[in-house]
């Protein structure tokens, strides 16, 4: 049995590492170098380095601060944010990335996750897809779909369970700001046919809120691809890490904020995972 990875990440703006909820409220969290290198210490089994604004203000990631993470860790690292070529993918792994992830680039230019899996192999070629929930209201907003988000709980679950098939989660770009109109179990599926090596997949209605994974948007997933599926958003305890191994098939977890400010560590979460019998590097 392949061993689950728990994977922190470092959402990057200008410079620094930040982290908000709902992919808003931004805060301070560190010198992604320093941050990076204390993960090192700490046996991670993989580090996520994701410039957040790059592809939203429409220029490259930073290159120099990926080279200076590379020379630090000796852990596997997956860098994304404003990848758009197969050049800058090159660029990425010249710098020392093992993997890339790409995502508003390859919603645009789906070809593009092809042409990168032919040329550097699938297995360093991430999509992340960032995912929100849909549903249809009844009476007067029958018709229209919105966010779980933006809903008061009495509306939120009007609907029932029953009715939230398929297309209720929509994928997004630009860092969460610009919906698709695209499902995203049948993104998933169509980004494995392409050649994807594995998906990070990011809860935007759970990112930040320590609330625990979304396990239906994790399972739906999970069940339609057999490429590995990075489980992203929502983790807020020990507890939460063991429910999304052991109920979605998940083969990764990441997260940013519980670690970032120190309320669990990575240590932790393995050691408590072990006892669960779910099998982690310790």
């Amino acid at each position: 049995m392949l061993t689950k990875r728990i994977i922190p990440c470092l959402d990057v703006k200008d410079g620094r590492v930040v982290k908000g909820v709902n992919f808003v409220s931004l805060r301070d969290a560190g010198d992604p170098v320093s941050v990076a290198e204390s993960y090192n210490d700490h046996r991670a089994d993989e580090l996520v380095f994701l410039d957040i604004t790059a592809s939203y203000e429409r220029r490259s990631i930073f290159i120099d601060v990926v080279k200076q993470t590379a020379e630090k860790i000796f852990m596997p690292l997956t860098v994304g944010g404003g990848i758009g070529s197969v050049q800058d993918i090159r660029d990425l792994l010249n710098a020392g990335a093992d993997k890339v992830s790409i995502n508003t680039a390859a919603v645009k230019h789906p070809n593009l996750i092809r042409d990168a899996a032919q040329r550097f192999g699938s297995q360093c070629i991430v999509v992340a897809i960032d995912a929100k929930r849909v549903i249809e209201l009844p009476s007067s907003k029958q018709n229209t779909k919105f966010p779980t988000s933006v809903l008061d709980p009495s509306e939120r679950f009007s609907v029932g369970k029953e009715k939230l098939n398929k297309g209720q989660w929509e994928v997004f770009t630009h860092g969460g700001r610009t919906p698709t109109g695209k499902d995203a179990v049948q993104w998933a599926q169509e980004v494995e046919r392409l050649g994807a090596g594995e998906i990070l997949l990011t809860s935007m209605d759970y990112d930040g809120t320590k609330n625990g994974f979304d396990l239906a948007l994790t399972k739906s997933i999970c069940r339609t691809v057999n490429i590995p599926v990075i489980a992203s958003g929502g983790a807020g305890t020990k507890e939460d890490f063991y429910h999304v191994f052991a109920e979605t098939g998940a083969d990764a977890a990441l997260a940013a904020s519980v670690f970032h400010y120190g309320e669990i560590s990575v240590q932790d979460v393995k050691e408590y995972l072990k006892i669960k019998s779910i099998e982690v590097r310790l």
